[in-house]
């Protein structure tokens, strides 16, 4: 004999909240997004004082679409969201050679080893394993 009720429905997962890595890599990565807007902001002034803000205003327009881009990534990341890690280390990659610039044909040392501290550690936390693992939803049953 069957009963007429629906069997119940399992209950929803609780979503596994991102570990220390990946929240702290969040922050970095959004300072990092803020400092591209910001630099957006002090281009487009500069180049709407010039007397030629062509290419002025384009380099603004650059730099704040990926200044907004990497600062979408960063809050992504705070608000744990697996999709954000991906976008965040392709940013650290590409920060490198900024740094390179920085420590050798600048000759910044001192710039260029602080932000090379960073960027080095934003990279190593968003590629340590409970962020892998986390990205991956490679979480067991116990969370």
């Amino acid at each position: 004999m069957t009963s007429d009720q629906p069997a119940p429905r399992p209950a929803p997962e609780q979503p596994v909240r991102p570990p220390r890595q990946v929240l702290l890599a969040g922050g970095i990565v959004g300072a990092q997004g803020l400092v591209g807007v910001a630099v957006a902001l002090v281009f487009l002034v500069r180049a709407i004082g010039s007397g030629a803000p062509g290419a002025g205003i384009a380099e603004a327009v650059y730099f704040l679409l990926v200044g907004g881009a990497v600062l979408f990534a960063g809050t992504g990341l705070l608000r744990g969201k697996r999709w954000a890690r991906t976008p965040a280390i392709v940013a650290q990659l590409l920060l490198l050679p900024v740094v390179y610039s920085l420590i050798g044909p600048s000759q910044q040392l001192v710039l260029g080893i602080l932000a090379g501290l960073v960027v080095i550690g934003t990279f190593l936390l968003l590629i340590s394993e409970p962020s892998r693992t986390w990205s991956m939803d490679l979480f067991g049953d116990d969370g």
